[in-house]
């Protein structure tokens, strides 16, 4: 899709539902260990009670939207703020959908929401991401 073909409005979404090992493989690639998401003992004196996955692996589900489906291929994550509401625990199933809200045609730069929610529509992250479109 070309810049041109973009509209405000224009949405898009990818849903995953997160596993033991997506957190455990995140937690390698990315050298985040903290106790919260890999220790169930650790875990269970947390606020949350029980294991939770990194809210950036949840922020990953927005890049893969944003570069395969709106506004696809072509597109140069240029920045994104994010804001985590809630908790995403394994077996949550999260939707990431992104929502054009302004367009800059002499910079060719994209404005766009972003919203995680999971299978209860409780959403789990809230921002903003800016794109450049060729």
């Amino acid at each position: 899709m070309k810049f041109e073909d973009l509209k405000i409005g224009m949405k898009e979404s990818v849903s995953k539902t997160i596993t033991e090992t997506d957190v455990i493989l995140y937690s390698g690639i990315t050298m985040d260990i903290n106790p919260a998401h890999i220790n169930k003992e650790h875990a269970k004196q947390t606020i949350f009670k029980k294991r939770i996955a990194h809210g950036m692996l949840t922020a990953g589900l927005v890049s893969a939207v944003l570069g395969t489906k709106l506004p696809g291929e072509g597109s140069i994550y240029m920045g994104q703020e994010l804001s985590f509401t809630a908790p995403v625990y394994f077996g949550d199933t999260v939707t990431a959908t992104v929502e054009i809200i302004e367009l800059v045609p002499e910079k060719k730069r994209v404005y766009l929401s972003t919203t995680c929610t999971n299978q209860d529509g409780t959403v789990v992250l809230t921002g903003k991401a800016k794109i450049m479109k060729r």
